[in-house]
C-alpha cells in the first residue's frame, strides 16, 4: 500500500474522474488556491490534482532548508505526491518556477509525465546579453530582494502588479498581493532566490517530454523573447503566444488558459491516446 504522507504532507487534493489526470502545480507567491479559477473546470470528465509547494500555503511544515535548497527539491516533492497518488503518464500544468520544476522532475522520471503545458516559464530571468533576454539585470534582483528583506509589505505591493499585469483588474491585482504578504517572510526570500536565480536553460535542451509552452506577449516578468527562447531549444516543444497581460494566465485570464488545456487535451484524443 502506498504512503499517504506526501499528499498530506503538501495538502494535495484530488479531485473528479476519468482516466486523464490533470496535475497542477503553482508558481512563486501563491499555494494551489490559485488554481480555483480553472481545476475544478475539467473534474466532470478528468481527475485532478493540486498541492502546495512545501513553504506555502498548508504546507509549511514540509519546507526543509536543507532539503529545498535547491528547486531539486520540489521536484522530488513533486515526485513523491505523484507517487503517493499512484499516478503515471499525467498532463502536468505549471506556472512560471513551476515549469522548472516540472522540467527536472519529468527529467528525472520521463514515464510520468505524458505532456507538460507551462504557464509563463522561464529557465533564467537575468539577461545575458547578446543572446538571452531574461527580462531583469541582476540589479534589479538585488534590489527586489533587499526590498524583501527590509519592507515585507513594500515587496509585495512592487511584485503584484507586475505579476498579475496593471492592464488586468486591479481587485485580482489586489488579491495578489493579498497573498504575498500572507508568505512567511524567510520561506518567501529563500524560494524566490531560487526562483529568480535560476539557471535552467540547460534543462531545457535536454527535455524529452512533449510540452507546450504558453507565453504572454506583454509579460513584464518573462517576456516574449523567453518563451521563443525555450521553443527554439527545447525538443518535442511547441509555443502559443497569447496577446494578454500579465506574467499569471491562469488568474488574469482563466478562460484562455482552460482553452489551451483543452486543446492538448483533444489533440491526446486525436491521437489516439
Amino acid at each position: 500500500m502506498r504512503s499517504q504522507a506526501a499528499l498530506q504532507r503538501h495538502h494535495a487534493v484530488i479531485s473528479g474522474q476519468g482516466d486523464t489526470t490533470l496535475v497542477f502545480v503553482h508558481g512563486f507567491g501563491c499555494d494551489r488556491n490559485i488554481w480555483r479559477f480553472v481545476a475544478p473546470a475539467f473534474e466532470a470528465q478528468h481527475r485532478t490534482l493540486v498541492y502546495d509547494h512545501a513553504g506555502c500555503g498548508d504546507a509549511l511544515a514540509a519546507w526543509d532548508v536543507q532539503h529545498h535548497a535547491s528547486l531539486k527539491g520540489y521536484a522530488a516533492d513533486l515526485l513523491a505526491v505523484l507517487d503517493a497518488a499512484g499516478l503515471e503518464r499525467v498532463i502536468c500544468v505549471a506556472h512560471s518556477v513551476g515549469g522548472v520544476i516540472a522540467l527536472l522532475a519529468a527529467e528525472q522520471q520521463p514515464q510520468r509525465f505524458e505532456h507538460l503545458l507551462m504557464l509563463a516559464p522561464s529557465p533564467r530571468f537575468i539577461n545575458d546579453p547578446p543572446d538571452y533576454v531574461g527580462g531583469f539585470e541582476r540589479e534589479d534582483l538585488d534590489e527586489m530582494f533587499h526590498l524583501m528583506e527590509s519592507n515585507h509589505f513594500g515587496w509585495a505591493r512592487f511584485l503584484a502588479p507586475m505579476a498579475i499585469g496593471e492592464a488586468n483588474p486591479q481587485e485580482l491585482v489586489q488579491q495578489f498581493e493579498t497573498a504575498l504578504c500572507a508568505l512567511e517572510p524567510r520561506i518567501a526570500r529563500h524560494f524566490a532566490r531560487l526562483a529568480f536565480l535560476v539557471e535552467a536553460r540547460a534543462l531545457v535542451g535536454r527535455a524529452r517530454v512533449p510540452a507546450t509552452i504558453v507565453q504572454s506577449l506583454h509579460d513584464s516578468v518573462a517576456p516574449p523573447e523567453v518563451g521563443r527562447w525555450m521553443h527554439r531549444h527545447m525538443p518535442l516543444s511547441r509555443l502559443r503566444e497569447v496577446d494578454i497581460s500579465g506574467h499569471c494566465p491562469h488568474v488574469s485570464h482563466p478562460a484562455l488558459t482552460m482553452q489551451l488545456i483543452q486543446e492538448v487535451l483533444d489533440a491526446r484524443t486525436a491521437a489516439g491516446a
